[in-house]
């Protein structure tokens, strides 16, 4: 007999609800299949806060105004891909780029600079461009290329920039690779880099792109339940809520509350 109700005998990590500031799960996706997505939103999309068309697919993705219908009704918001809007500041095109991101429905757009290495100048146009035409704008600071020094004090200057520019997000560069800017090739996290976005105030909006479980897991021990965390997959939703919740073994020491009575044992 299915259970209705969730369980209530864990005293997990607070979690915050949609619609959120804080605690956003941002997805990464590379072609999920309508109907597939649809199975994933039915059953887990109270954990999905923001869901990104990765690299350029929405451009090539038939079913693309479909998902973004479907997203809006899980109250799930509908991002392009920052190559994308690179690719068309590339050839000249981003006010066509802004006026279909606006006919399909797309309610926010991902500023970067990782692909093309966009001057600063520019940046701080799309940015501004992409405010006019209404959209939410997730600005993203360093580079896609590892060959490009990642440092704290510019990672600082680039993030207050956007801001000040008028992007509502900041995304910490960690490609879908886990492997440059945030990351060391190793997949190691960069401290410094984290500390640097953190002078920035406990309230900043900065999202973490973090595609492996190990740096989702230093995130959420270092940072808290209600870390933002990008670059997830799909299929990786429910495992990164239970890594939020203290669920999982990287976690459960450092977001799981400890017993403290009955007779069943317990630390």
């Amino acid at each position: 007999m299915p259970i209705s109700e969730p369980p209530r005998f864990l005293e997990t990590a607070a979690r915050t609800t949609k619609p959120r500031r804080r605690g956003i799960t941002h997805i990464i996706d590379k072609g999920t299949p309508l109907e597939s997505m649809g199975e994933l939103l039915e059953a887990h999309g109270a954990f999905v806060d923001v869901w990104k068309f990765g690299f350029g697919t929405a451009y090539i993705d038939s079913t693309v105004g479909a998902k973004i219908e479907l997203l809006e009704t899980h109250g799930v918001k509908a991002c392009p891909g920052g190559t994308l809007l690179e690719a068309a500041w590339w050839q000249g095109r981003s006010a066509e780029f802004f006026d279909w991101s606006r006919r399909l429905g797309f309610g926010c757009v991902e500023v970067s600079r990782g692909a093309t290495g966009l001057p600063a100048s520019s940046k701080r146009e799309l940015i501004g461009a992409a405010r006019g035409h209404g959209f939410e704008v997730f600005s993203e600071v360093g580079s896609k290329d590892p060959h490009e020094p990642a440092l704290p004090s510019e990672w600082l200057d680039e993030a207050r920039s956007d801001l000040d520019c008028g992007a509502a997000w900041l995304v910490a560069e960690g490609r879908e690779s886990g492997t440059v800017g945030l990351y060391g090739a190793d997949g190691s996290v960069r401290t410094d880099l984290v500390e640097a976005l953190g002078r920035l105030g406990e309230d900043a909006p900065v999202v973490y792109e973090a595609p492996r479980r190990q740096q989702q897991a230093w995130l959420i021990n270092h940072l808290g339940a209600n870390v933002n965390l990008a670059n997830i997959a799909p299929a990786e939703v429910l495992g990164v809520e239970a890594l939020r919740r203290g669920l999982r073994s990287d976690t459960l020491r450092t977001s799981l509350p400890t017993h403290t009575a009955g007779s069943l044992g317990g630390p």
